[in-house]
């Protein structure tokens, strides 16, 4: 059974045997190709949540009535990856083995490769619905393979053709955009539309749902290490990953990319507080039958 953290996100203070979401943070970004600072990002969100109310007036629900532990976050041996994803793999299938979802908090985004490499463990139809500015679907950068650019293609490389919704994607190389196209994952580029019709077609398909911040245009998230012009508005976001953790078997999920250092007024990390905030309601009943 995992311990409770000293300072939890807002209203997320369930005991562990009575929670249904399971939170933790993976503070880690050895493998970030331009501006480093998403270690940083876990603890910086908690601190931030308490200038958030529990309730929730987008969706009229309130974490009060929802069951959620934080656990902390994951001391990460910042200058190995493949170590990095053992220990996450393995906080991932403690909390699955207990019946409840993980809930991860980055760090960059190759961490969602050892929380996936968990879940398809006991998932092995596991779907990915990905949020992002950028298809990380390289096979290598500079030549390494572990890396938040080639996240998503060793996700393929576990799950194969036809399991990886991408949503966002505006930036990347040539030949990945060709590769999505060749069918290994269906990449829908610049916007959200269509994820309603991807949640309706996998119902009753365990889903994991991973996203990564900077599918925000950087005038509302500039506070990433690679941000990019022309990405999606809060509203869009919060009502895309509402529909996707409400109307998914949502089986584990993640929220990366925040870099609080590069935003001193603290907006982004407000942002990111608020986009997990509805992740969590939309998840559990929060006061709704």
């Amino acid at each position: 059974m995992l311990k409770n953290n000293v300072m939890n996100f807002i209203g997320c203070d369930a005991a562990y045997e009575e929670a249904d979401v399971v939170l933790f943070g993976a503070p880690f970004d050895s493998t970030t190709s331009f501006r480093p600072g998403t270690r940083f990002a876990p603890p910086a969100i908690r601190g931030d949540s308490y200038g958030l109310e529990t309730y929730s007036p987008y969706q009229d629900r309130d974490l009060e009535g929802c069951r959620v532990f934080d656990s902390g976050d994951l001391e990460l041996p910042f200058g190995d990856p493949s170590k990095a994803l053992e220990q996450i793999e393995e906080r991932t299938a403690v909390i699955l083995k207990d019946g409840k979802i993980p809930f991860m908090i980055g760090g960059e985004h190759l961490v969602t490769l050892g929380a996936v490499r968990a879940a398809v463990k006991k998932y092995p139809d596991l779907n990915i619905i990905h949020l992002d500015a950028h298809t990380d679907l390289r096979d290598d950068y500079l030549g390494v393979s572990l890396s938040h650019a080639c996240v998503i293609r060793r996700c393929w490389d576990i799950l194969g053709d036809g399991r990886i919704w991408q949503f966002g994607i505006r930036s990347g190389e040539g030949k990945e955009f060709k590769w999505a196209k060749e069918g290994h994952t269906t990449l829908r580029p610049f916007d959200l539309e269509g994820i309603e019709d991807v949640v309706r077609s996998l119902a009753g398909k365990p889903v994991y749902f991973t996203v990564d911040l900077d599918v925000l245009d950087p005038s509302v998230f500039p506070g990433t290490g690679t941000p990019e012009p022309g990405g999606v508005s809060f509203t869009e976001l919060v009502r895309a990953a509402t529909l996707v953790c409400r109307g998914s078997r949502l089986v584990g999920c993640d929220v990366n990319e925040l870099c609080p250092v590069y935003d001193q007024s603290g907006v982004s990390t407000a942002v990111a507080c608020k986009v997990i905030r509805e992740m969590l309601l939309a998840m559990g009943n929060g006061g709704k039958e």
